[in-house]
């Protein structure tokens, strides 16, 4: 039986799709891929992100990004050298699941650990730069980023150049336990060290920097930097509620909340930081050093 004809006489089964394509313009069938923003819910195209550095066109929150994307927004062309790329954790406690979580964050994002370091140049300037990567078991510091920092920052103090450090973690790794929580104290020793002998520390603090890296390596710079919005403490403001049985004030630990209370000195936005950086190292840079990577 032909079901056409059950239809009431003046109605038309729904064109195929195809046909349909054919009658709606182009542009509009095919429209670009489009990116919903976490904080204002409105929808970009993701050439529009791309354009805006990962920035929400509508709202201007600043998503988090990848380490190696962060570092070719801010280091000269072709300086880029990766320091310590095989450093990779192990399983000190045999945490149940995390050897093979960790296997699968390196096949999904390439990484072998949360921290990218190299050695590079911003306006001619050598710098050593690290950064932690979200996207690695939330940039959350274990064994091997503590390592990676250390490494980096004594390389830096060797080498007589500025450190930039950009943050975006979620604190200390639990599946390490101890072996973790002992970074915070190793880092924070190699900052005060670099310190002492008249190094350059500054700390860029992206969404989020949270926990252990918080309260240690993190809170050291000698200059305080942070981006728009970004969440910035040790522990998170649910907790802090819960605990106090109080309710916080807007806006607590956001990037300009800290700036209001003294622990950021500026808020950069993402297309202003690589300027930022060279104005700053600009103004600390040693006669005779050379100006080349």
């Amino acid at each position: 039986m032909d079901l056409k004809n059950l239809l009431p006489r003046g109605i038309r089964p729904e064109p195929k799709i195809e046909a349909a394509k054919r009658t709606i313009p182009k542009a509009v069938w095919e429209q670009p891929e489009m990116i919903t923003c976490k904080a204002c819910q409105r929808r970009a195209t993701r050439a529009n992100w791309n354009r805006s550095l990962q920035v929400c066109p509508n709202c201007g929150y600043h998503a988090p990004i990848g380490g190696y994307y962060r570092l070719s927004l801010v280091l000269d062309h072709g300086s880029f050298c990766e320091l310590d790329a095989d450093v990779q954790g192990t399983d000190p406690l045999q945490f149940p699941d995390y050897a093979q979580k960790a296997a699968a964050q390196t096949r999904a994002t390439g990484m072998k650990e949360a921290a990218v370091t190299a050695k590079g140049a911003i306006g001619g300037m050598p710098v050593v730069a690290a950064v932690l990567d979200s996207q690695f078991l939330m940039g959350s510091m274990g064994t091997a980023v503590g390592e990676k920092i250390t490494r980096a920052v004594e390389y830096a103090d060797r080498e007589k150049l500025p450190l930039i450090i950009f943050s975006a973690s979620g604190g200390a790794r639990m599946q390490e336990g101890i072996f973790s929580l002992m970074q915070m104290a190793k880092t924070s020793a190699a900052i005060a060290a670099f310190g002492e002998h008249g190094g350059l520390y500054i700390s860029v603090l992206t969404h989020p920097t949270t926990g252990g890296v918080t309260a240690s390596f993190a809170s050291l710079g000698d200059i305080m930097l942070a981006e728009p919005g970004a969440l910035i403490g040790f522990a998170g403001p649910r907790v802090i509620e819960q605990t106090i049985g109080e309710k916080l004030p807007e806006g607590f630990q956001r990037s300009e909340f800290q700036q209001d209370h003294g622990f950021v000195d500026q808020i950069v936005p993402r297309s202003e930081m690589r300027d930022t950086l060279e104005k700053i190292l600009r103004l600390h840079e040693r006669k005779g050093e050379n100006k080349t990577a």
